[in-house]
């Protein structure tokens, strides 16, 4: 069996399980027209089937693209969907702050997005599946309690560069394959741009980093960029905070995340 045939054989049981054991069946899931979510959605969709719901959640800012191949992508692997624009809601906020930054439109909609998809997950008695790679992950590049949140992720443990290689064995649509990453957080933005780097680059650096440990020295002998290096290590560490649970002052003998660590599906 070749690694991607394994890898999709195993996320989706593992969809279906961890679902599965929670007592629910459905699933939701927000539907960008990118390369993350259409992974995701794909696998869901073997997993579940029609209890799957895709939702696409485009603002002023989303390009046209975006949704056009998020249609492109339900049509093809007949996946249920609908629209539910954060448009309004963004641009209520933004009215009464002029002076919002870029970054904080961004998490901002992020977050709204999100919310959408809790509120949903709670109608449709289902839960939120995430579509965050090991590369966002490891470097924080995504938005704590937005992007970054769900309640079960797939492809969590894939670098963006495999999850690119997934997305070909499953046949995603060639305009999303083919488009640059983007989180369409606002007009133009482009992953790849803001992180000054390809997803190539960075994780062939990432995985010699975290997967084989070498150390600074041994990677600049490899002949990995010193001004990336310094950039990615110091992102890994600044953000590890968005990779933990909060933290809970310690002030009993049994403290959650502390002492109290059993496995979150326990049963009595």
């Amino acid at each position: 069996m070749k690694k991607y045939e394994m890898i999709s054989d195993y996320l989706i049981r593992f969809l279906y399980n961890e679902v599965t054991k929670t007592g629910l069946s459905h699933a939701v899931i927000g539907l960008s027209g990118g390369i993350d979510s259409a992974v995701v959605a794909v696998l869901a969709k073997h997993a579940f089937g029609d209890k799957l719901l895709c939702i696409k959640m485009p603002s002023q800012y989303s390009s046209k693209n975006s949704i056009e191949d998020a249609d492109a992508l339900c049509k093809k692997f007949g996946l249920s969907s609908t629209i539910k624009p954060i448009t309004s809601m963004l641009q209520m906020y933004e009215k009464d702050n002029s002076d919002m930054s870029k970054l904080r439109l961004g998490n901002l909609s992020a977050r709204l997005r999100m919310m959408i998809l809790f509120d949903e997950s709670a109608k449709h008695n289902a839960l939120v599946l995430g579509t965050s790679n090991k590369s966002e992950l490891m470097l924080g590049y995504g938005t704590l309690y937005g992007d970054l949140a769900s309640a079960i992720n797939p492809i969590g443990d894939l670098y963006k560069s495999e999850v690119y290689e997934l997305a070909y064995y499953l046949g995603i649509n060639e305009e999303i394959l083919n488009k640059a990453p983007s989180a369409d957080l606002w007009s133009g933005q482009n992953d790849e741009q803001d992180l000054g780097y390809t997803y190539k680059q960075i994780d062939e650096a990432l995985k010699m980093y975290i997967e084989d440990r070498l150390s600074v020295k041994e990677m600049l002998v490899r002949g990995i960029d010193k001004t990336m290096l310094d950039m990615l290590i110091s992102r890994i560490y600044k953000n590890h905070f968005k990779r933990k649970m909060p933290v809970i002052a310690k002030l009993t003998s049994r403290t959650i995340n502390h002492d109290f660590n059993y496995p979150r599906d326990i049963g009595l």
